[in-house]
């Protein structure tokens, strides 16, 4: 147990010394909490365990160009704070605004997904990845949206 508690404090320092890189870069994680919350459940054996209102987010159709948000629900049914250390999208027009907070066992808090469909039509799936302090590591969420090309001038629209 102490091994793999190492492991996810420098894989959590990792995470962090990367993710100023990011468009997010001014919404830092504090790496006080994240200490705090893995050196606690390293003694007290417990963990978090995260869980979603939805897995999965489809916004139907929408027109090519339309930037459109939802907002999941985290909630910690584990023993010990949640850390989200970081949320990817896995491309720049799927953009996550994840809670920079512990979330406490039994509490709630909301994450904004934005989706940029400009350049992208057709059926299109994006997930979000999220590190944290779980047992896996790494939770997914996804979204969908059929996006209706634009009406293009004299050419269709190349795919």
């Amino acid at each position: 147990m102490m091994k793999k508690t190492f492991g996810m404090l420098a894989v959590a320092a990792l995470v962090l010394s990367t993710s100023c890189k990011n468009e997010n870069a001014s919404e830092k994680i504090n790496p006080e909490n994240v200490a705090k919350a893995e050196m606690e459940s390293a003694v007290s054996g417990k963990l978090p365990k995260i869980k979603f209102n939805e897995a999965e987010h489809d916004f139907g159709t929408i027109n090519e160009g339309d930037k459109v948000e939802t907002t999941f629900t985290i909630s910690n049914e584990g023993e010990a704070d949640l850390i989200i250390m970081n949320a990817q999208g896995s491309c720049g027009c799927t953009v996550p605004e994840w809670p920079k907070e512990p979330i406490k066992p039994g509490a709630s808090a909301d994450m904004k997904v934005t989706f940029n469909s400009s350049g992208k039509p057709g059926q299109q799936q994006k997930t979000v990845t999220l590190t944290t302090n779980t047992a896996e590591g790494s939770e997914k969420i996804t979204i969908k949206a059929n996006v209706t090309p634009k009406a293009g001038g004299s050419a269709p629209a190349a795919h």
